[in-house]
């Protein structure tokens, strides 16, 4: 990948809110409606954007949205323009002094390269080397109110041809939705739960209650800094243990391989610093025979088109939490991504293929921000 043809003339940061078609409840709370970071990166040749993964609060990761724009405003942008002009490769090593902020940081790079591979005619996906045109979709399913509002939704997301079924579950709520879905349903349907760290190793003989059911997989049921907890409780179940929030690098996913913690990795480019790494974390994990799926952090169009990109990479074997627009917004930022017998399409065009309808993005816009970097560079 060559230089960008032209300097980053300016970023700008735009916040903006999206009411979820429903409730959506983890282990570690309630989604209703989500406060999107973008960001817009803007050269002499193209444009780009990135999506930010932050929630609102910091609950399911140290960092949140106006963390984000802070740590973006104050030292993440001003590392860039004082680099001059940079490659998207080069964007990780420029913001490494900075510690932490992953996310921020994925929304930068993406942005970055999104305008180069734009000003070059070549799509994402062909740039992280994919293989596939489609991509098969999973939906993850929030823990409910009772067991029987819970089948309704997981039989309506079977009618509209998700492939593959994901749980959330907690203390109180686990084996016996797990059992109701499986003696509904039956045991072809592809089912797997994810605990965002609500357990502990003391949990093991309770969570061994899940492997009767043939799951594909049990998704971060432990906190995401015991590892070695992880390499204990897989030892203990037979259901393949999947890590998600201990997987911050490729670094960490050959250590957690090496230890045993996990047989599955889960990728998210926000929680890994962005789509570049969540390329090595792959080649990583299939270096070792480890499959991966994509996760989702309830993306828009313009995240969503991205993890589509990155989904199709031949190391991800499973179906991922690519689900379809109309799974979270009725009315996305970009074109619609439309479920067509269990699959969505690869974008084909330049950079993620996708931009923002202007008039809906208008219309959600809470804030934004215009940074000028060519008088900060002198270029």
């Amino acid at each position: 990948m060559e230089l960008i043809d032209a300097p980053v003339e300016g970023i700008e940061l735009r916040r903006v809110g999206l009411p979820l078609v429903a409730p959506f409840r983890t282990s570690f709370g309630t989604q209703t409606h989500r406060d999107v970071l973008l960001v817009r990166v803007v050269t002499g040749a193209a444009e780009g954007w990135g999506e930010c993964v932050t929630m609102s609060d910091p609950l399911y990761s140290e960092e949140y949205v106006d963390g984000a724009v802070d740590v973006l405003r104050r030292f993440l942008v001003p590392r860039l323009a004082a680099a001059g002009r940079v490659d998207a490769a080069s964007v990780a090593q420029v913001l490494a002094p900075v510690h932490g902020h992953r996310m921020a940081k994925a929304a930068l790079e993406l942005a970055v390269l999104d305008a180069e591979l734009r000003a070059g005619g070549t799509p994402l996906s062909r740039h992280l080397g994919a293989v596939h045109d489609r991509v098969p979709c999973g939906v993850s399913v929030g823990i409910m109110d009772s067991v029987p509002e819970l089948l309704d939704a997981v039989g309506q997301y079977l009618d509209q041809g998700y492939v593959r079924i994901k749980l959330k579950i907690e203390p109180g709520w686990d084996v016996e939705p797990v059992r109701a879905v499986r003696e509904r349903f039956g045991d072809d349907v592809l089912l797997q739960v994810d605990a965002n760290t609500a357990y502990t190793l003391a949990d093991a003989r309770h969570l061994a209650r899940l492997d009767p059911f043939d799951l594909l997989l049990v998704e971060q049921p432990l906190p995401e800094d015991d590892v070695l907890g992880h390499a204990a409780l897989a030892r203990q179940i037979t259901t393949p243990v999947c890590l998600d929030e201990s997987i911050t690098s490729a670094r960490a996913a050959a250590e957690a391989i090496t230890l045993g913690a996990c047989s599955i990795v889960n990728v998210k480019p926000g929680r890994v610093g962005g789509y570049l790494e969540a390329r090595r974390i792959h080649d990583v994990c299939a270096a070792h025979g480890v499959p991966v799926w994509c996760g989702g952090m309830l993306e828009t169009g313009l995240g969503r088109a991205a993890n589509v990109a990155l989904a199709a990479l031949p190391g991800f074997t499973l179906p991922g939490d690519t689900s379809a627009s109309d799974r979270y917004y009725r009315t996305d930022l970009t074109e619609p991504f439309v479920l067509a017998d269990g699959h969505l399409d690869v974008p084909t065009g330049p950079g993620t293929g996708v931009t923002p309808v202007p008039e809906v993005l208008e219309e959600v816009t809470t804030w934004r921000e215009w940074l000028p970097l060519t008088n900060r560079t002198g270029q």
